[in-house]
């Protein structure tokens, strides 16, 4: 099948308090081009800690941190970076404020925006995010990727809310928690046009220490501009 390959990792690190090293030597193994974070630095010296983490995974910053709150987007040498931008949702007094990050690139010629984000805990609080989130994405043009930890399953409105118009996979694995995984709430998604040619939940040994969340690996065909 013809198109251009861009492997994307989706990735909840747990705020980097678990197994530093299995979860950098897990990243830096499985080679993504684009590496999708939630709950990345957000606070304090947030810059120096989200470079230092691409710094170990030999990838560079794209976009997000502070300005998304915790969600990250890192890419490789492969992806020239166009233009980036975040998102924050209105906040729900009481509740964390919580927001998604965007960004255009480009790889061998093929165009493609990707978007990351990480919905609320409380469910009363998700799909009014979501709402917000999936407005933005319908704002685009081209070959999109969406990735996220949703904190809910293929059943929940929210989850249903932001897969509308865009392709899944069939893989049922469930994502969290990693140590005893019992439950799918990490998606990643693609537009119509874009090829899934794998779609895997990393559930090695090393994965279930690296962070609460297990990864999702998805090997991409974009379409050739």
């Amino acid at each position: 099948m013809s198109g251009v390959p861009l492997r994307v990792v989706s990735y909840n690190v747990h705020g980097l308090r678990d197994d530093r090293a299995a979860l950098t030597g897990l990243v830096r193994d499985l080679a993504p081009d684009v590496l999708v974070v939630q709950e990345a630095p957000r606070r304090f010296r947030w810059r120096q800690k989200c470079a230092a983490l691409a710094s170990e995974t030999g990838l560079v910053v794209a976009a997000g941190g502070l300005p998304s709150l915790g969600n990250l987007l890192l890419v490789s040498l492969r992806v020239a970076v166009r233009r980036t931008w975040c998102l924050r949702y209105p906040l729900t007094p009481g509740r964390h404020l919580r927001g998604a990050v965007f960004a255009e690139g480009a790889v061998r010629g093929a165009t493609f925006t990707v978007s990351g984000s990480h919905l609320a805990t409380d469910a009363t609080e998700r799909p009014a995010q979501a709402q917000f989130w999936k407005e933005e994405l319908e704002k685009l043009d081209g070959p999109v990727i969406v990735a996220a930890d949703l904190n809910e399953g293929p059943g929940g409105s929210a989850w249903r809310m932001v897969e509308d118009g865009l392709v899944g996979s069939a893989v049922d694995e469930p994502t969290f928690p990693a140590a005893v995984p019992s439950r799918r709430i990490d998606g990643l998604f693609v537009s119509p046009g874009v090829t899934i040619e794998r779609y895997e939940i990393i559930s090695a040994d090393r994965a279930r220490v690296a962070s609460d969340h297990l990864p999702i690996v998805a090997d991409l065909l974009l379409p050739s501009s």
